[in-house]
């Protein structure tokens, strides 16, 4: 997969959603500046993915703040303007990633310093109409052309907002969580009949324009159907490890 170019943009695609952010800054007020940036822990999976990433769609991986991260940075607008073109066939699916998405894509049709100012601290103004609009294009989905790229978006986003927990008592698990956008959360769980219940994350930070979301699968059945998706869809980074280790155990008791 690390050699299939369309596999690495659509999996770029899922990765942004979940660990990703496409920036609008300025530059002493007078001009505006555009990034786009994947930061994650700096450990070897991730750096190999991230640089098998930079050779498909560009820009530059460094490590950060003691190599402490790893990061993935675009900065050049021409750049960017090409990168974001892939989401006309391969779209974002959080609220969030279009909210910045529509943010940074109206600041280069203005190029308005003005407006960038009024605007910058109201682009998650419209979170429950992106919210609408992505669970409603979910709702069209066609299995036999959009749920190829679903599945590689997965795989991406897993990498990002995914868990694979393995325990002594062998209750083990895959779990995921989101903010806000529950209606990802249960497409996934209708896409690979998960049982479960998406169960709210208790926190002190939660109020009603904020909520935490979480799926946890245990059931047998579903691993193994989960395994399958990612033997076939691979994660390309850390994650990867730990799924090897949860698939290997699988293997053995059957």
């Amino acid at each position: 997969m690390k050699n299939n170019d369309d596999y690495i943009k659509k999996f770029w695609v899922g990765l942004l959603d979940g660990d990703g952010s496409m920036q609008v800054n300025h530059w002493r007020s007078t001009n505006t500046q555009y990034r786009l940036m994947i930061k994650l822990k700096n450990n070897r999976g991730n750096y190999n993915m991230l640089t098998t990433i930079q050779k498909v769609m560009g820009g530059n991986v460094k490590l950060t703040k003691g190599d402490q991260f790893v990061t993935w940075v675009v900065n050049d607008k021409k750049e960017i303007m090409k990168m974001i073109k892939i989401f006309d066939n391969n779209p974002l699916l959080t609220s969030n990633k279009n909210a910045q998405l529509e943010f940074l894509k109206e600041n280069m049709k203005r190029n308005d310093m003005n407006w960038y100012f009024l605007n910058r601290n109201n682009k998650f103004d419209n979170q429950e109409r992106n919210q609408k609009m992505i669970s409603d294009y979910l709702k069209t989905f066609d299995k036999n052309k959009d749920y190829t790229y679903f599945d590689i978006w997965f795989s991406g986003f897993s990498e990002a907002k995914s868990c694979f927990s393995i325990r002594q008592n062998s209750n083990h698990s895959f779990s995921m969580s989101q903010k806000n956008d529950k209606y990802l959360l249960e497409f996934i769980k209708n896409y690979f009949n998960i049982a479960n219940s998406i169960r709210v994350i208790k926190n002190k930070k939660v109020d009603n324009k904020n909520m935490f979301y979480l799926l946890e699968v245990y059931k047998k059945d579903i691993l193994l159907n989960m395994i399958n998706h990612f033997n076939n869809n691979p994660t390309l980074g850390n994650k990867y490890e730990s799924f090897k280790k949860l698939s290997l155990i699988f293997m053995n008791k059957n």
